[in-house]
């Protein structure tokens, strides 16, 4: 881990500390979870990360159909709903 310094208000840090008691976890740890929080609504994984993401689940699955390739978007259409075409 990359250890760093920050500094907050005085009420920041007894909210803090205040949240870490009641969920019974570290201050480090919600300050970690809300880093993560605040890069994954800014997009911040990277494009090529996305691409690696997407490829590791390649072949993971099976659905038990042979024409997936072939008819993705019915499948697609009908898993999420979608019955206009």
């Amino acid at each position: 881990m990359f250890r760093t310094q920050i500094q907050l208000t005085d009420e920041q840090a007894r909210a803090l500390k205040k949240l870490a008691q009641e969920k019974n976890v570290s201050v480090a740890a919600i300050i970690r979870e809300s880093v993560d929080e605040v890069l994954r609504s800014q997009g911040a994984v990277s494009r090529d990360e996305q691409i690696q993401r997407a490829l590791a689940v390649v072949g993971k699955f099976h659905s038990g159909k042979s024409d997936i390739s072939i008819h993705h978007d019915d499948y697609l259409a009908e898993a999420y709903g979608d019955t206009k075409k």
